[in-house]
């Protein structure tokens, strides 16, 4: 349930009114715009009395949230939420390049591709220190030495840090190092980890489950918001259908759905959705021009030699020509 507050409510009537809702067991989330005050109610309202409410004088209207997610709901918050993560800007107009590599393989490695993805433009760096595989007997990550070389990687590039936390154990030393905390496609539903999502203070990136619908993203979104973090930043990585030609379908349609539904700020994974390195750009450009916030790309010196995802990751050269085609589409 959101109430409409009229432009002139005076912000002691507004105050007396959250009182009021709070004293019925909802909990009221605010949302204060330039001319309108909105207050979302998220719990059990049925002790509510829309009557009482419409007749105050101060009230424009009362409007019943029916989707199931309502902090992610764009009733509840209508203008779109902005993440700034060390003066760099996520959502609202702004595009937001993270590039790296999929796995931090070595010190070598990761300090090539970093420097030539922050020349390109890239404002955030990716990199895998704990990494879920499909094999147990694949490359799983150099732990917490990963960590530390990525917080060297940012120490050189001033890059902010974008990395995978994939269980309650090994969170707390993935947050000690990471600016964005991601949570991957296989992790969208483990719901412990969401709601230890939500205790964070850092921003979470979560990505969409391999076989999600759209509503199902926006509540894992909501379990980590009902925990207190409203930093959450949503990714589309494709997902599985019939298709095998490519490793997933990318749905682009996705963004103008979320963008309708939602506030919080979406992102596109072309290297995920693909798993094919040439079709990283043609989707790249798509994804901005449908109206994404950013991408998360892959990108290699030695896509031959990686220990992970290496037919999908783009070359430093390739990647700054991806850059340059972004930037006139982004304008546009």
């Amino acid at each position: 349930m959101v109430i409409v507050m009229k432009p002139t409510a005076p912000q002691e009537m507004i105050e007396k009114i959250v009182k009021k809702m709070t004293s019925l067991g909802c909990q009221v989330h605010q949302s204060q715009g330039a001319n309108y005050c909105l207050l979302g109610l998220v719990g059990d309202t049925s002790k509510i009395n829309p009557s009482q409410i419409e007749a105050n004088k101060y009230v424009d209207k009362l409007l019943r949230v029916q989707q199931p997610y309502k902090l992610a709901n764009r009733l509840f918050h209508p203008e779109d939420t902005i993440i700034d993560i060390d003066g760099l800007k996520i959502g609202g107009g702004h595009v937001a390049i993270m590039a790296g590599p999929c796995s931090v393989e070595s010190e070598e490695q990761l300090m090539t591709i970093a420097h030539a993805v922050k020349e390109s433009g890239a404002q955030f760096l990716r990199g895998g220190a704990f990494k879920p595989r499909t094999s147990p007997y694949s490359f799983q990550g150099m732990g917490e030495e990963g960590l530390k070389l990525l917080k060297k990687a940012k120490e050189a590039t001033g890059m902010p840090i974008v990395t995978e936390v994939m269980c309650q154990d090994t969170f707390d030393v993935v947050e000690e190092y990471a600016d964005i905390l991601q949570i991957g496609a296989r992790n969208m539903q483990n719901f412990p980890l969401l709601k230890r999502a939500g205790k964070s203070q850092k921003p979470i990136l979560l990505k969409r489950g391999l076989s999600a619908t759209i509503e199902e993203l926006l509540m894992s979104a909501e379990y980590i918001m009902a925990e207190g973090n409203l930093n959450v930043i949503l990714c589309e990585r494709g997902i599985r259908t019939f298709e095998t030609y490519t490793r997933n379908t990318l749905d682009i349609s996705a963004v103008p759905v979320i963008k309708e539904l939602s506030h919080l700020p979406i992102i596109i994974d072309p290297s995920h959705a693909t798993g094919k390195w040439a079709m990283v750009e043609p989707l790249s450009k798509a994804s901005i021009a449908v109206g994404a916030d950013g991408l998360i790309i892959e990108v290699h010196h030695q896509p031959e030699c990686a220990l992970s995802d290496g037919a999908q990751s783009l070359k430093p050269k390739k990647f700054a020509q991806l850059m340059e085609a972004i930037k006139k589409i982004s304008e546009i």
